[in-house]
């Protein structure tokens, strides 16, 4: 830790400014003494004030020493006294002897040093424990400052992680039901198997190459999504379409990598599978008034008891959105006339 006063510019002007006013109360404290004033007074005082603030400005080298150890021992305490002790005998000393130099001809100086002497020394300790308090406030504001920037290390470490994880749950589904698909073509129809292990390289492509603290366009996810639903219009055929509506201006908003993947999941998992009737996905993206809107809806089979899920998709999604944006990003979905429908909200800024 480097010295808290001599490395900061401002702390040095606010040090010597106390000392100004340290040294006034002390001229009063000494013309009570002494009971009148003498011409030894300002110069006295002066030069008293400039060698007690170098030598407490000294003082942060011993004291940083014995607090090493970080321990609060009674040999701690004795080095703390000890050093008082010598800091203000150098101090009453040194102070006599340079006065004594400079005002060679003034006769009032020796009575008034003898009447001032006791308040000197109570001065004097009272300084040095101004100035160890002062210095134990500095190391306490830079251990706290510390721990502080670790915590933040650590938040950030641990928000990585569970991004990281949250995102690791989106695809082994996917992955395990297209490579089944794939296998199926390469007898029935290999041009086809060969087209879906091109789309699909491609999407698994973006999909690890995307670091998740660094946000991607709108524009990236939805042609990122296409290829994911053109992978899943290969095994589903003509019982899966897809429509867009989609502004122009929304292309360039930031979010989150892989954000959209698993809300068409859901909604190919709850359309085409559980339903005998051709599934009709629409995206729809507008932004207005600083968010982005995404909605998402899908019209599902009303009769058809549905297999209840674990709700994993939008959790994650959920999840991921609280981490990225904080309370600013939100999801709802809803159920009305054979539509599900998701909605998401976005700050148009990162």
């Amino acid at each position: 830790m480097k010295h808290p006063v001599l490395s900061n510019r401002v702390r040095l002007i606010v040090w010597w400014l106390a000392w100004f006013f340290i040294t006034a109360g002390q001229l009063l404290l000494y013309y009570y003494s002494y009971g009148s004033f003498s011409v030894s007074a300002i110069p006295d005082g002066i030069v008293s004030m400039a060698i007690y603030s170098g030598i407490g400005l000294s003082l942060w080298y011993p004291f940083r020493y014995f607090n090493a150890a970080k321990s609060r021992s009674l040999s701690e305490i004795a080095n703390l006294v000890f050093s008082g002790a010598l800091s203000v005998v150098l101090w009453v000393v040194i102070t006599k002897y340079f006065v004594q130099a400079i005002l060679p001809k003034v006769n009032d100086y020796p009575a008034y040093w003898e009447a001032t002497f006791p308040y000197r020394v109570g001065t004097g300790v009272f300084m040095y424990g101004l100035i160890i308090l002062a210095y134990y406030l500095f190391v306490s504001l830079y251990n706290l400052s510390e721990k502080n920037v670790k915590e933040a290390k650590l938040e950030s470490l641990v928000k990585e992680t569970e991004l990281k994880m949250l995102r690791s749950q989106i695809n082994p589904h996917f992955l395990f039901n297209s490579l089944n698909s794939v296998s199926s073509l390469t007898i029935t129809n290999p041009e086809k198997a060969r087209d879906m292990v091109i789309k699909l390289s491609e999407f698994m492509r973006y999909a690890l190459s995307k670091k998740d603290e660094q946000p991607v366009t709108l524009r990236s996810e939805l042609e990122n999504l296409r290829l994911y639903l053109e992978i899943e219009k290969v095994r589903f055929g003509d019982r899966l379409f897809t429509e867009e509506s989609i502004s122009e201006k929304c292309l360039d908003i930031k979010m989150p990598v892989m954000i959209l993947q698993p809300l068409y999941e859901n909604a190919i998992k709850h359309g085409v599978y559980e339903s005998t009737e051709s599934v009709n996905i629409r995206t729809k993206v507008s932004c207005n008034n600083g968010y982005l809107e995404i909605v998402i809806s899908n019209n599902y089979d009303q009769t058809t008891t549905s297999a209840k899920g674990t709700g994993t998709g939008l959790i994650n999604v959920s999840r991921r959105l609280d981490l990225f944006f904080g309370n600013r990003a939100s999801i709802r979905s809803t159920k009305e006339n054979g539509i599900y429908t998701v909605s998401l909200f976005i700050p148009a800024e990162v």
